[in-house]
């Protein structure tokens, strides 16, 4: 199967066409409905059981190409009284193994309302196939500053300072709450997509649960950020996009990423 390449197609068709167990890692960003109310593609289901039946169908392909240790991640969104994703990842978990629940903090509010809290998240569900799936804690570590080991390092019930440095040097394990800042308009990696997640991000999720060399299927490619990520990372690839508009941004974009490269 060649890899490293988008394909240009409906998610479910082309799932369809991939080889069993053959990715290590799902990274799906679909249509969350009726949250993006201006884009046709998130405004397309004309009810949520229709909705819920199409995400458990493109899941099920998803999980048969997984790996038995694989992980699947599923970004959604509540609108403002839009609360499908709710029910999205409770049957979804009952019909797969359910793995985590992480939120993406944004770091900044978006979407101003007036009767309740301002969002500031978005949540990821992570399914896993098999009993035990390949994870790589040491892989996202977050860093800590100087000012903050010099002052572990002198807590006094630890005997062995050299060890405790070294632990304290890789950073402390992240938790399942990531606060990654979300992409404003003057961003540099904003490219045109209303959804589009911040490389950072993505990256945390292929790090975590993938190895150089692994495979990672994204079936909702988008402005091709996973396939970036993988490409930076030394991962195989496979996208899928259905829109030419955003299938020609990712073209770009892993275009400007090889000429980089070389340079």
């Amino acid at each position: 199967m060649k890899t490293n390449r988008i394909i240009h197609g409906d998610a479910l068709a082309e799932l369809k066409k991939i080889p069993a167990a053959c990715a290590q890692s799902i990274i799906a960003d679909p249509p969350y409905f009726n949250v993006l109310e201006n884009e046709a593609w998130d405004t397309q289901w004309k009810t949520s059981a229709d909705y819920l039946a199409w995400s458990e169908a493109w899941l099920r392909e998803s999980m048969r190409v997984l790996r038995d240790d694989g992980l699947c991640f599923i970004f959604g969104q509540l609108g403002k009284r839009e609360h499908t994703f709710l029910h999205l990842m409770s049957r979804l978990s009952l019909q797969h193994p359910f793995h985590d629940l992480i939120i993406w903090d944004r770091a900044v509010g978006y979407d101003e309302r007036r009767d309740s809290f301002t969002p500031q998240y978005e949540m990821i569900l992570v399914l896993r196939k098999g009993e035990k799936a390949k994870f790589i804690k040491d892989a996202i570590r977050i860093p800590y500053n100087e000012a903050t080991i010099t002052r572990y390092l002198k807590d006094p019930r630890y005997k062995d300072m050299e060890a405790r440095k070294a632990h304290l040097k890789k950073g402390k394990y992240a938790t399942n709450i990531l606060r990654v800042p979300s992409l404003k308009g003057t961003s540099s990696e904003k490219c045109g997509h209303p959804s589009q997640k911040p490389i950072q991000l993505i990256e945390k999720l292929i790090l975590c649960c993938t190895e150089t060399g692994d495979m990672v299927i994204d079936p909702f490619l988008g402005s091709g950020t996973t396939a970036l990520a993988a490409q930076q990372n030394g991962r195989q690839w496979l996208g899928i996009e259905k829109d030419s508009k955003y299938l020609q941004i990712a073209r770009a974009r892993l275009k400007a990423l090889v000429s980089k490269s070389k340079n």
